[in-house]
């Protein structure tokens, strides 16, 4: 398991995004230069933004402790820094309105951890009494799949367990990620 993604609902989304590329290094994915809308069904929407960390090499494994060419051990670890997801929204949006309960400037949402599987992660979180969710069963789309916890009663933050094949992010589960947390 690893830590995946930060996701930040912020007031401006190219304010922010400029702070992790100008003090962090990252840089806008290369596949969604302008970032992507998601439209909500009450006319609102979110305006989405997707950094990755100056070290990440899709080639290379996050955790590899063997050469498998030289088939030798060879005692690296890899540990890439987590991409960043940074939204704003319209006036009414559940992304505005989140920001607003926080003084109008956001901050991080949720803390998303990669896991072989998000049924079997949900199914021990539940039997472990350290969350609930916002939804019955995972949100899926082709590549991948998501959940969101409620605020944790342990740490106060939501946790989003993820399985990814290929995809990066689906806008139809982000869109439903985000009106499962229209309480939280």
């Amino acid at each position: 398991m690893r830590l995946d993604h930060i996701a930040y609902r912020v007031k401006d989304r190219q304010v922010t995004a400029e702070f992790f590329i100008k003090a962090f290094n990252y840089r806008i994915a290369e596949d969604l230069p302008e970032g992507f809308d998601i439209q909500f069904e009450d006319g609102t929407f979110a305006k989405c933004l997707v950094l990755l960390p100056p070290e990440k090499i899709d080639s290379s494994p996050f955790h590899k402790d063997s050469c498998d060419w030289c088939n030798c051990d060879i005692g690296i670890t890899y540990h890439m820094a987590p991409e960043i997801f940074i939204s704003d929204g319209s006036n009414g949006s559940i992304v505005k309105d989140w920001v607003e309960t926080r003084g109008g400037v956001g901050g991080i949402h949720h803390l998303a951890y990669q896991v072989d599987s998000v049924e079997k992660k949900m199914q021990e979180m539940i039997e472990l009494g350290y969350a609930e969710f916002t939804t019955t069963e995972p949100l899926k789309c082709e590549g991948l799949v998501q959940v969101f916890t409620k605020p944790s009663q342990v740490t106060g933050v939501i946790y989003e367990f993820i399985e990814r094949g290929k995809q990066g992010f689906c806008k139809e589960n982000v869109k439903d990620l985000m009106n499962s947390t229209k309480t939280s």
